[in-house]
């Protein structure tokens, strides 16, 4: 039997939802992540790396915390060009799962902190020391002459433009079709491993998924693609989202339909033979004989023959 007591804290306390505390989906190392930057005061831009490294959190339990907690939403990343074109990471932490949307609007009323405004006057780098003497042009007459039509320069030649020929389209990105979004708000259905891929990941997913379908395979191979890839032992899937992007990462391609001989009869095959298409095995490489039988006589050539054995030599009986 356990028995609790609790004293209420006058300072220095958080309050979390015991939703986060017991969330079925999240190790201990995620919700330690997670309630210890909540617990940060307001305008700390302490990182998630530099939390893990104070929580003593090895590299790889940090990897898996962190891809928990943004696969359940609760951890949102964008990477963007700040003032001095020094590039950022922002990272958003919330104590509610926020979609892609949610987050979009309010990053974007963050402001974009740079490494410069940041540093403090005791680490900014000091003014530059000139180098001892006056600047020198530099010298013209030590290098070999160059002749005018030998290329030496190290960047790769540029490839001579034809007039009949037009510049490739550069690729757009487009959403994804309604064939593809009615496959993925599918899976679920599909099978009970499927049951909680994040709703964050549906725009993703169907990303991939119309890559498939435009690639040539069908709703049914995608769909059939995926059951193979989930584990038939028994073992429970705890990351559907993730695992459904690795199975979509790579798209095969699509099998092709045999193209007819030129002036093959492309008729369905029940249509011009109602029996058997194809000879079995053991009549493989059999010819009719075209001498006096009495009936149908097959035989094996061996070169170009049209007789058999019996109709070649007349001594022999024939069958």
């Amino acid at each position: 039997m356990i028995y609790r007591h609790h004293i209420a804290l006058p300072r220095a306390f958080s309050q979390f939802s015991h939703d986060l505390i017991r969330h079925p989906r999240l190790s201990s190392d995620a919700v330690r992540l997670l309630t210890w930057q909540l617990s940060l005061p307001d305008g700390a831009r302490e990182s998630l790396s530099r939390t893990a490294e104070r929580a003593r959190i090895g590299a790889c339990a940090f990897t898996r915390a962190k891809r928990q907690l943004k696969e359940e939403g609760f951890v949102h990343e964008r990477r963007l060009q700040g003032p001095g074109g020094h590039w950022v990471t922002q990272q958003l932490v919330s104590n509610v799962p926020l979609s892609a949307a949610e987050a979009a609007k309010i990053l974007a009323r963050m402001p974009v902190h740079t490494p410069s405004a940041d540093a403090s006057p005791q680490v900014a780098p000091g003014p530059r020391i000139p180098t001892v003497g006056t600047p020198t042009p530099p010298s013209t007459d030590g290098h070999p002459r160059k002749d005018a039509g030998e290329n030496t320069s190290h960047h790769p030649a540029e490839p001579e433009s034809r007039p009949d020929s037009e510049p490739e389209p550069a690729p757009q990105a487009t959403d994804a079709p309604e064939a593809a979004r009615a496959l993925v708000a599918a899976l679920p259905h599909l099978s009970p491993d499927l049951r909680r891929i994040p709703r964050g990941m549906y725009d993703e997913l169907a990303r991939l998924v119309s890559r498939w379908l435009a690639a040539g395979h069908t709703s049914a191979a995608v769909r059939t693609h995926i059951l193979r890839g989930l584990p038939d032992d028994g073992t429970p899937v705890h990351r559907p989202g993730g695992l459904l992007r690795y199975l979509l990462r790579d798209v095969p391609h699509a099998p092709a339909a045999p193209a007819p001989a030129p002036g093959a009869d492309t008729a369905p095959p029940a249509a011009r033979h109602p029996g058997p298409t194809r000879p079995s095995s053991r009549l493989a490489g059999l010819r009719e004989c075209e001498g006096d039988h009495v009936q149908a006589t097959l035989f094996r050539p061996v070169a170009e023959e049209t007789l058999c054995r019996a109709c070649s030599r007349p001594g022999l009986p024939c069958p």
